[in-house]
């Protein structure tokens, strides 16, 4: 097990101040080289649990382990600096710098963990050309559709080599074509690259192609297939 939570509870206060409980002691184990997927309604407390398990945000209580490391026992800045180099993350939004180039936006995160221009270019161009994007490593963003956007921020999640990839409803804002696109990366990268991900989807294809299934409700794990 690469990643696993135990006993996850979360909740908040809505505006009239009443508290909401969004996670209810959940216990979950992420298998290496392996897509996982979390499903359920709206509200079952799926983005949260995506958030905790990434160090993004921290539970009212329980734990997080990933591999033996208890990540809330980090400082802020450590945890930061360990989710920097281990995790992987995709949102629906892929939330490219606009002013920036498909190469730059992936170099950007290499260079701030230390690398030269030279030496994050060449991975980036790399990785770009894993996801099909090897003619557009010069275009920005807003030169890009949607698909080929969440390419490069598919990419740009792989560009520190994480451990794990959090994905949050990845191909939320595609088309049909253009999902089966990004699914068929999913799983090249899980075949070739060995890479683990976890996502949080109400896309039934992703569903079936995914290895683990957990399924959510009132901030539960209701059950696993």
């Amino acid at each position: 097990m690469i990643l696993r939570t135990r006993n996850i509870i979360k909740s908040y206060q809505n505006t009239k101040k009443v508290k909401l409980e969004v996670l209810r002691s959940v216990d979950i184990e992420i298998e290496s080289n392996k897509i996982s997927v979390i499903v359920g309604a709206s509200g079952a407390g799926k983005s949260t649990l995506l958030h905790i398990m990434g160090g993004l945000d921290r539970p009212d209580s329980g734990e997080v382990f990933f591999n033996d490391q208890n990540l809330f026992q980090l400082t802020d800045d450590k945890l930061a600096r360990f989710r920097n180099k281990n995790i992987g993350f995709v949102f629906q939004f892929h939330h490219l710098l606009p002013e920036f180039t498909a190469l730059e936006n992936v170099s950007i995160p290499q260079m701030i963990m230390g690398k030269s221009l030279n030496t994050a270019s060449q991975k980036a161009a790399e990785l770009l050309e894993a996801v099909g994007m090897q003619e557009r490593i010069n275009h920005k963003p807003a030169e890009l559709s949607g698909g080929e956007q969440q390419r490069v921020a598919v990419a740009r999640a792989l560009a520190n080599d994480p451990d794990i990839i959090l994905a949050d409803e990845p191909t939320g804002n595609l088309d049909s074509e253009n999902s089966e696109a990004v699914h068929q990366i999913l799983i090249n990268l899980r075949d070739q690259m060995g890479k683990t991900f976890v996502i949080v989807t109400h896309n039934t294809g992703l569903v079936n192609l995914a290895d683990k299934v957990y399924e959510m409700k009132d901030g539960k794990i209701l059950s696993k297939y």
